[in-house]
């Protein structure tokens, strides 16, 4: 499990951007797909802001198969999440994942806090046009594994791991797949 505090990376600096993740990207081996560059920052809370699973235009997404991860504005509620440290040169490997360029999310900036009460400005993504629906059990496992890993708050854990998913029981991108079989390998 990773150190929650803040203390160990330096901040960033021209060649790097902060990315507070809340979905799949809370698992470090989903992000890593993608985005090689990223490091543990710390764990966030972001106020005001309330978490939800939806398809983005009303259409399923095909990766996972049920609503994928967003928030919404809606004071005091909280969102937590991981900071990640990123390279600039993995930027637009995030937004193309994340579907910018589609339409599905839009990149805002947040203002999270740490566990320490500091504040900080990180990039993160929200969906616009969204239909709710509730995750696949995939996509579900990944986030809950993801907060897990990274030391969430237990009272927060417990609040994932009570989502109802929907009752799709196929297969997701293969490359999902293998990190579900690793992590109920590692929890046996």
């Amino acid at each position: 499990m990773a150190n929650s505090g803040c203390k160990d990376v330096p901040g960033p600096d021209e060649a790097s951007f902060l990315y507070f993740a809340y979905g799949s990207n809370l698992l470090t081996e989903r992000i890593h797909l993608r985005n090689p560059s990223a490091a543990f920052f710390c764990v966030a809370r972001l106020q005001d802001f309330k978490l939800d699973f939806g398809n983005s235009q009303g259409k399923t997404s095909q990766t996972w198969h049920g609503g994928i991860a967003t928030i919404f504005q809606s004071p005091g509620d909280e969102v937590w999440g991981v900071v990640w440290k990123m390279n600039k040169s993995n930027l637009n490997s995030l937004d193309e994942q994340e579907g910018v360029k589609s339409g599905m999310y839009v990149v805002i900036e947040v203002k999270v806090a740490t566990q320490e009460g500091r504040e900080i400005t990180c990039r993160s993504y929200l969906m616009t046009n969204y239909e709710s629906a509730p995750p696949s059990p995939q996509y579900k496992k990944i986030i809950c594994m993801g907060a897990k890993e990274n030391g969430l708050p237990l009272e927060y854990q417990e609040k994932l791991k009570a989502i109802e998913p929907n009752d799709y029981t196929g297969k997701v991108a293969e490359e999902i797949e293998d990190i579900i079989k690793k992590g109920e390998t590692q929890t046996l």
